[in-house]
């Protein structure tokens, strides 16, 4: 499968070119950057640390997807948005990691997967999916005597918070609880705030250091706590999974898709 990797510099693009060298049943045909990159028409192989490869990270997005069966997208939301336009009209496959998107933002993406075939999630890595799939079991399983909290920690370079994951799994703890997220969530705690108002789903973001991703969903009850982490210590586990979701889409019907779906967990 010949793959093109959009924001091709950046820490995941490194890693998903590498990700995408290492598979046998892949092929890197393009490096896209930004056109205000300094790595643009620089060896993507060589910036990634690889021997070369022939091909430059470029700014041409058209040039590189007539090249290619399908792109895979970690970068921000009003780049993913444009992209998607031109992935529909050519029916590619989009994988896309990219994180912040707003309702309106993914309502584009839907109709975007009309003609493309989008695999979208805040997180690729096999372990968060699974975890996904327990948050949801375990919400549904215990009533609002426990209280969900979901703790998040990240690199110092990460620029939207709660992480994609974070939401992610609250997503799930709210399906599992039969409600809407956006109306029982609590962000953030400041000040003198009273208390805790029981059903609500809490997040706290931490930022720092090198963390490449570490996540907690807490459930709280009377004298006891269930805990379910995941810890991620290298991102090639984003890469490899992206590269896997593209593999899979190969042949499907233009929709849209999710991790869950590639990994054949019932959600």
């Amino acid at each position: 499968m010949k793959l093109a990797v959009f924001g091709a510099s950046g820490r995941m693009g490194l890693a998903l070119i590498n990700a995408i060298s290492l598979n046998e049943k892949t092929t890197l045909s393009g490096a896209l950057d930004s056109s205000t990159s300094d790595k643009i028409g620089e060896d993507s192989g060589i910036v990634a640390g690889l021997t070369a490869n022939n091909i430059p990270i470029s700014a041409d997005v058209d040039t590189v997807l007539d090249q290619v069966d399908g792109i895979i997208d970690f970068t921000i939301p009003q780049a993913t948005l444009s992209l998607a336009q031109k992935t529909a009209q050519r029916g590619l496959v989009h994988i896309i990691g990219t994180t912040g998107l707003d309702d309106t933002q993914e309502a584009e993406l839907q109709k975007a997967a009309e003609k493309a075939i989008i695999v979208k999630s805040g997180n690729m890595s096999l372990g968060v999916n699974l975890l996904s799939a327990l948050v949801k079991k375990v919400a549904s399983s215990l009533d609002e005597a426990f209280d969900i909290e979901i703790v998040e920690m990240h690199h110092k370079h990460k620029v939207d918070a709660p992480s994609g994951t974070a939401l992610l799994l609250g997503e799930a703890a709210a399906q599992g609880r039969e409600i809407k997220l956006s109306d029982r969530s609590v962000m953030s705690r400041e000040g003198y705030t009273g208390a805790r108002k029981e059903g609500d789903i809490g997040f706290a973001t931490l930022r720092g250091g090198s963390v490449v991703g570490d996540h907690s969903v807490i459930f709280a009850g009377e004298f006891e706590r269930i805990e379910l982490t995941h810890l991620a210590q290298d991102r090639g586990i984003f890469a490899n999974g992206a590269v896997k979701a593209a593999l899979w889409a190969q042949n499907k019907q233009p929709g849209y898709y999710t991790m869950l779906d590639v990994l054949g967990i019932q959600d």
